[in-house]
């Protein structure tokens, strides 16, 4: 297994940090390779210019200013992301991530005649891992509809391998959580990831 750790918190004393930590524990006990990218420690620039939406299809022009990010993207055959969902969203730096990261060429190729479809370009990767923060409750984000969960567990997925494997944990209330809640919160990420590393 090689997995690609995409982690997204600014504050190195996060709980985010603690889930971060943990996968790290447990890819390495598990024997499986692993690339982090922390986006916040490595100052990344979420911004998607005028250029790069302007060289944003043509190949390969459209990845050389993140061509890094590119090629753990074709390394890895799994991807985790561990980030807080802030207005029941992904932070706008891993949204950025996205936005110039995930290109045509990359992630998926752009159609071949109008009205075509994308077609993923990733299906090399197996596995998808989000684990996340939520200041909202459970029923709350469930209300709103989840955007960030819905980003990545529908939208990246699509991307992915056909028959990709998901796992998912968030910790919801983290405004008032309690050490207990969160010592918990960090046995269900173990159990899952875990369970994603052993399919």
């Amino acid at each position: 297994m090689k997995a690609l750790v995409v982690y997204c918190h600014p504050r190195e004393g996060s709980f985010n940090a603690a889930i971060r930590d943990l996968v790290i524990s447990q890819l390495k006990e598990n024997g499986a390779e692993y690339r982090l990218r922390d986006l916040y420690a490595e100052r990344f620039d979420p911004t998607l210019s005028a250029y790069d939406h302007e060289v944003y299809e043509t190949v390969p022009e459209n990845r050389a200013r993140v061509d890094r990010d590119c090629q753990d993207l074709e390394w890895c055959d799994a991807l985790i992301f561990i980030n807080p969902t802030w207005w029941y969203g992904l932070p706008a730096m891993l949204k950025g991530w996205l936005d110039r990261v995930m290109v045509p060429g990359v992630s998926f190729i752009m159609p071949d005649a109008d009205g075509g479809l994308i077609k993923p370009s990733l299906t090399h990767i197996t596995k998808l891992g989000v684990f996340t923060t939520c200041g909202a409750s459970r029923w709350l984000t469930f209300f709103v509809g989840a955007p960030g969960k819905r980003t990545l567990l529908r939208g990246v997925r699509l991307l992915l391998a056909k028959r990709c494997k998901t796992k998912f944990a968030a910790h919801f209330l983290m405004d008032s959580s309690t050490p207990q809640t969160r010592a918990a919160h960090l046995n269900v990420v173990k159990a899952r990831l875990n369970q994603l590393i052993r399919i």
